[in-house]
Formats: C-alpha cells, sequence, structure tokens
C-alpha cells in the first residue's frame, strides 16, 4: 500500500540504550522525517516548518514538533497513515516530571484523541502499571501475547537452542542445562 501511495507508515522502536530513541523529541523527531520522506505534501509541511525556525539555527521545542505532526495528519486529500510505536515500556521512568515515558504516553493519547480518520496507530509494550490505564481507554482493539502459549514456546525453543550451541553450556550436565533452560523460560515472562 505504501509503495502504491495509499498509505503512509512510520515506525519508531523505543530503545533504552540509545538516548534519541527513548523520549518524545526523538519519536517526534523520527516520525516526522519518515512521513515528510513519503508525501510531497508533508515534505512542504516540514519545509515550512523548518523555516520558520530559522533554517535549522533555533531549535524548536517538543510542543512545536508535535503540533507540526498534527499539522501534517490533518492535512486533506493524505492517505491513511499507520504510526507504530514499538516497545514503549523501553522509555524510561524518571524522577522527571513528566518523564520520557509520560510524554510518550501523551503523545499517542493526543493523536488517538484527535479521532483523525486517517490515522491507524499500533502500540506494543509491556503491560507496565502505568502505560495500561493510558492505553486501555484507548484501545480500539488489544492483542496481548505476553502469556501465549505459543511465545512462551518460542522463547523457550530459542532458550534451548542457545544453550545448546553455546560452547560453555554444551559441556554442562544435561540436567543444569534443562534447569538453566527452564529458568530463563519462566524469567523471560512472556517477553
Amino acid at each position: 500500500m505504501r509503495t502504491a501511495g495509499l498509505a503512509s507508515l512510520a515506525f519508531f522502536y523505543c530503545d533504552f540504550r540509545d538516548n534519541q530513541k527513548k523520549g518524545l523529541r526523538g519519536l517526534l523527531s523520527s516520525l516526522l522525517v519518515q512521513l515528510c520522506d513519503q508525501s510531497d505534501a508533508y515534505y512542504g509541511v516540514l519545509s515550512d516548518f523548518y523555516s520558520e525556525h530559522g533554517s535549522g539555527e533555533e531549535q524548536a521545542s517538543d510542543g512545536e514538533l508535535s503540533r507540526c505532526l498534527k499539522k501534517m495528519l490533518e492535512l486533506p486529500g493524505q492517505p491513511i497513515v499507520y504510526i507504530v510505536v514499538d516497545a514503549l515500556d523501553e522509555c524510561p521512568r524518571t524522577a522527571n516530571i513528566p518523564s520520557p515515558r509520560d510524554e510518550a504516553l501523551d503523545l499517542v493519547e493526543e493523536l488517538v484523541s484527535s479521532r483523525l480518520s486517517n490515522l491507524r496507530i499500533c502500540v506494543t509494550s509491556r503491560p507496565e502499571a502505568d502505560i495500561a490505564p493510558v492505553l486501555d481507554p484507548l484501545v480500539f482493539r488489544s492483542i496481548s501475547i505476553h502469556r501465549e502459549r505459543g511465545q512462551i514456546q518460542d522463547i523457550a525453543e530459542y532458550i534451548k537452542s542457545v544453550v545448546n550451541t553455546d560452547r560453555e553450556m554444551r559441556r554442562r550436565k544435561a540436567r543444569d542445562k534443562e534447569l538453566v533452560i527452564d529458568t530463563l523460560t519462566e524469567k523471560a515472562d512472556g517477553m
């Protein structure tokens, strides 16, 4: 659909190991760049935004970046936009108020509540105590693979293959390897 011009797709993976991928600024910047690469109209909005901020001389605030994204999404005549935010739970919860995770959740909440007819949002996350209460009321369709039998089986198979191919582990007794596999599978908790 994307290559045919019938849809736009922007994907962001929250990664606690990468400072650019664990907060709102990285999320917004990534979505803006990806979308403007797929549409001349989106490119025009971002180009105007860039000019309004001294052609890069002035750093835009997160709020301004958010408004720019909304302006793109509200453009008439654009195809369906799919936004995927993967591993939202990887955005850190910090003592800062709001935390990077709170800011990302606020953006998702704003985008969903905008009720744009051409916007589809998919968010993946562990069911963390601070995330579920925000996302649950917004959900049109929820799929939880956290405790699915197939998910647990896949994790167990992966652990088993690593244990059986690791040079150090191959030297261990069979019952020790089984204990490692069982313990890691249980501790993986579906992830």
